[in-house]
């Protein structure tokens, strides 16, 4: 690779953990994303000697771990569950350190454009919290693009004076649920970006982010369809413009793939990392 480091999410392949790695390198990736927010990996459930034990087997691999997930399916929107989910983020953030990566991503919920907004007082709130542990822990808190703008999430960023609330920049999300453009968002959040996802998509049906995201109900009898996620190279995302200007703000991290639906993950995971590679390898 020329730039960057390609990854895959490891439960995309709907495997144990130890199989979905083995079949991470047998894909040709370099490292792996990781859900830390419940099962076997989460914080809780991973003791100190249980975390010095999968970081050799990942190492025995020639593996590195891009990122952990620490969505816990809920964003940083109710101010009283927000002391409850601040404390489990925090310990994700620990268990990163141990296990020597620096990256937590995570859904936040939907930013309101009107920072007026009391929600928009809550997250911030919330997300200020968030940033100052995750620079005393030396861990980046990586939010996920797509619920708003690319433009309306560095407005929200910049109101926090810090970089441990970070981006996780998935250009997929943005092309089904807002329609924004991946390339823009690059520059609009160069300062913030420290994990991508390499996903892709199309939009079906303009939607609310608020009811895609959960948090108002649908109307009744529900809404079409929104969007559709798609094999790599096949949606909406134009990937080589997008990767050329990661490169061009000079980010050189982890393109991870996350492969939510289809049949046969594992071969659509293959089949993305040599896209990706002779994406990269054009550019």
């Amino acid at each position: 690779m020329k730039y960057f480091h390609i990854g895959a999410m490891a439960d995309s392949f709907k495997l144990p953990v130890r199989e979905a790695l083995l079949k991470v390198k047998e894909v040709g990736a370099e490292g792996f994303q990781i859900y830390a927010s419940h099962g076997e990996f989460s914080a809780e459930n991973l003791d100190k000697n249980a975390r010095a034990e999968f970081k050799k087997y990942v190492d025995s691999l020639g593996l590195k771990i891009s990122a952990l997930c620490g969505d816990f399916g809920h964003g940083y929107h109710d101010k009283e569950y927000n002391k409850i989910l601040i404390e489990k983020s925090k310990r994700v953030l620990e268990l990163a350190a141990d296990l020597d990566t620096h990256v937590v991503t995570t859904h936040i919920g939907v930013v309101p454009s009107d920072s007026n907004s009391p929600r928009y007082e809550i997250m911030h709130d919330g997300c200020l919290e968030l940033a100052r542990a995750a620079d005393y822990i030396g861990v980046k808190f990586a939010v996920e693009t797509g619920p708003e703008t690319s433009l309306v999430l560095k407005n929200f960023l910049n109101g926090l004076n810090s970089k441990g609330v970070s981006v996780n920049l998935d250009p997929a999300n943005l092309v089904m649920v807002t329609g924004d453009d991946p390339v823009q968002a690059v520059y609009n959040l160069r300062e913030y970006i420290v994990h991508t996802h390499a996903k892709d998509g199309v939009m079906l049906n303009r939607c609310d982010p608020e009811i895609v995201y959960g948090l108002r109900p649908a109307p009744e009898g529900g809404i079409p369809a929104p969007f559709e996620e798609v094999p790599l190279g096949t949606g909406s995302v134009d990937f080589p413009k997008y990767l050329a200007a990661l490169h061009d703000i000079g980010y050189d991290g982890f393109l991870t793939i996350e492969r939510e639906v289809g049949a046969n993950p594992a071969k659509d995971i293959e089949m993305a990392v040599n896209f990706l590679k002779d994406t990269v390898a054009a550019l």
